[in-house]
């Protein structure tokens, strides 16, 4: 599956083995367990993060993970995103140091036909 991943304007897209999915099973319930404990998101306590939050928090792991040049972390957060939000087609990650303003872009459904105005 694919991420598009957007950082400070720049788009790229991340190609996750569906494999990964299944692999990382435990890791990711693991990261939902430390979640469901409640979470310090920027300046903001979240009890329970929703999925959207839980999202921003591994797309925030993704910009450390960028900048320290970790390529497993970064493919680890990527697949988190992917399992959490089915149908997600891209993170713009905020870089202002407040993840609550990182965006979730989900794919758009296509539109079903429309059927004759009148009969």
């Amino acid at each position: 599956m694919k991420l598009n991943i957007i950082v400070d304007g720049r788009a790229n897209a991340f190609e996750v083995p569906d494999h990964l999915l299944q692999e990382a099973k435990g890791f990711f319930e693991k990261m939902d367990a430390d979640m469901d404990k409640g979470w310090q998101m920027s300046r903001d306590w979240v009890d329970n993060p929703d999925p959207e939050q839980r999202c921003q928090i591994a797309a925030d792991k993704i910009l450390g993970a960028i900048e320290a040049e970790n390529e497993k972390l970064l493919m680890l957060m990527a697949a988190y995103i992917i399992k959490t939000m089915p149908g997600v087609k891209a993170v713009n990650i905020d870089i202002t140091g407040d993840m609550n303003e990182t965006d979730i872009i989900m794919q758009l459904e296509s539109p079903r036909p429309l059927g004759p105005i009148f009969n």
